[in-house]
């Protein structure tokens, strides 16, 4: 009686110990799932899937509008190769990010519109900075910062010498639509003339030069650049002290936290570690 006792208590204990065994596997199984979807939620970066950050890291292409207007952008009349600050800061992004860039070329006039419509999700062009554009499209940055200058026709040299010179009722002013400076003429020099163009930046001196206009605005560089091509008829009135000094930089939609705080800390890098002026100064004398 005892033995069948005995056996009994073996049999049970030996079923305790493989449901425990069995368990135990079980367990370590469950387990190791747990562990490898642990380590899955560490690897997750937490980035919105409707992020533009998340999209271009998945299809492995940027989409990037730019506008020309050099040093910043410009594309190369014999070869159509593009170039510029800007453009290479681009291509650093991408080239780092592993990823590919597609380009669309805008007019200024449509660079806030066709970043607001998807057309493409990064301006990579030279925006500089007006409370128009802020209320419509997210500034990223800045990279740079840009003021304004005035190139006149050399026939005009004795007329013209500093900015305190252009606030007139007898002086016309050429800017460029879309251009930021369009905006803020009025403020600037509120007796002046204006008449607008449209197309390319640089089309803005035309006028100057058919003497249709006095001054054609625009930023610093653009103007400076322009005046040294066209030596023989333009200058830049007093070059050394240009004004409305104002952040140039990208633009994005608004909406994007990730997308904007990524490209924003990019470009503190690019600024701290002097490649965007390093790029200025190249470009600058490239382009001379």
């Amino acid at each position: 009686m005892s033995d069948q006792i005995d056996s009994g208590r073996r049999g049970l204990l030996t079923g305790v110990a493989m449901a425990g065994a069995a368990a135990g596997a079980a367990g370590l199984l469950a387990g190791a799932g747990s562990i490898r979807e642990a380590h899955a939620q560490m690897l997750d970066t937490g980035i919105s899937e409707d992020s533009v950050l998340t999209k271009i890291r998945k299809a492995g292409v940027l989409k990037a509008g730019y506008a020309q207007t050099g040093p910043w952008f410009y594309k190369d009349a014999k070869t159509g190769t593009l170039g510029g600050i800007y453009k290479d800061c681009v291509d650093r992004l991408a080239n780092e990010m592993q990823i590919k860039v597609e380009w669309s070329e805008v007019t200024f006039a449509n660079a806030t519109v066709g970043l607001r419509r998807g057309d493409f999700d990064l301006f990579g062009s030279s925006a500089v900075y007006t409370m128009a554009r802020a209320m419509t499209v997210n500034y990223v940055g800045p990279l740079y910062s840009k003021g304004t200058l005035c190139l006149a026709h050399k026939d005009n040299a004795s007329r013209f010498k500093t900015a305190a010179d252009f606030n007139d009722p007898s002086v016309t002013i050429s800017v460029t639509t879309g251009a930021s400076e369009e905006g803020r003429i009025a403020s600037l020099f509120p007796k002046a003339k204006v008449i607008t163009t449209t197309g390319q930046v640089t089309l803005g001196a035309e006028p100057v030069r058919a003497k249709r206009a006095d001054l054609w605005i625009s930023g610093d560089s653009d103007v400076i650049l322009f005046a040294k091509r066209n030596a023989n008829w333009a200058y830049a009135v007093d070059p050394e002290n240009p004004f409305d000094k104002r952040p140039n930089t990208w633009m994005i939609r608004y909406g994007d936290t990730e997308w904007k705080m990524f490209l924003d800390f990019f470009a503190t890098f690019m600024v701290t570690n002097g490649e965007v002026e390093r790029l200025f100064q190249h470009h600058m004398a490239k382009l001379t």
